[in-house]
């Protein structure tokens, strides 16, 4: 089901209310900041499949201040400048927020943790269960292969994509820096060229690779002396990340404040090393 431009549903009913033809009840208005975007898109169409969900697609002409009012969950997947102005509107009307927009810096994410205390908030570099099941993966085997093994991480998108390396190889990084006690600002080494020297036992390697109509793909490489371990995740389609977000944003409604992740609604927050 739509919504039309005020927020309501485009029928007229209540939210609540189903309509003549039995069909279920609405039960979550969604607003998609960033709809017309090629996740954004994927996102509207598949909630308009949805009986008991109704969606407003939003895009930076719109008056999303008034948007939010009438919205039971935000999912943005924009701009990181537009991110943190969405998250504040969610913070002031305590609306809940699904972030799949990558590319934040630092202080970005800070202003998302500052607006976690007071709406939640559930931030994902990817939303495909098979990605985060490679984040438990790839966390997991840093953590026992441990420093015997060198790890690298390549990722392939589309021409089109505009920040490096993806979100979802920053965390996989992110990940098996913590398990094997590093960090990933002091040990990612992005890209090598020239004269290098030995490679550094304490190194990940981060490799971003753009190219054709490529959806995602990613792969961490865990080499050993005699053998080597490699895990690879491809998508074929926006549609795998688009199920997610929907996934993530049924699941958020009613939460506590806080920040969370794809792990908390697919039940992996134990972690690999627990």
């Amino acid at each position: 089901m739509s919504l039309s431009s005020d927020g309501s549903p485009a029928s007229g009913n209540a939210v609540n209310a189903g309509n003549d033809m039995g069909a279920p009840p609405v039960e979550l208005r969604l607003l998609v900041h960033g709809a017309s975007g090629r996740l954004g898109k994927v996102i509207v169409e598949i909630v308009q499949s949805q009986p008991d969900l109704a969606v407003k697609g939003a895009t930076r002409q719109d008056p999303i201040d008034k948007l939010i009012i009438s919205a039971d969950v935000v999912i943005d997947v924009s701009a990181p400048s537009a991110t943190t102005a969405v998250a504040r509107l969610c913070s002031e009307n305590q609306t809940p927020l699904v972030v799949g927009t990558t590319g934040h810096t630092q202080d970005q994410i800070e202003a998302l943790r500052l607006v976690s205390q007071k709406c939640p908030v559930l931030l994902a570099p990817n939303f495909s269960l098979g990605v985060n099941l490679l984040f438990w993966m790839a966390e997991t085997a840093a953590a026992k292969l441990g420093k015997d093994f060198d790890v690298e991480i390549v990722e392939l998108h589309h021409r089109l994509k505009k920040d490096a390396p993806s979100g979802t190889a920053k965390r996989l990084a992110e990940l098996i820096a913590a398990a094997r006690r590093l960090t990933y600002e002091k040990n990612t080494r992005h890209g090598r060229e020239g004269l290098v020297g030995e490679r550094p036992v304490d190194e990940i390697g981060v490799h971003a690779v753009r190219g054709g109509d490529i959806i995602g793909e990613h792969t961490v490489l865990f080499a050993g002396l005699g053998e080597r371990l490699e895990l690879t995740h491809e998508a074929s389609s926006r549609e795998t990340f688009a199920r997610g977000a929907i996934q993530a944003a049924r699941w958020i409604v009613g939460r506590s404040p806080g920040l969370y992740e794809m792990r908390d609604v697919l039940g992996l927050r134990e972690g690999a090393r627990s």
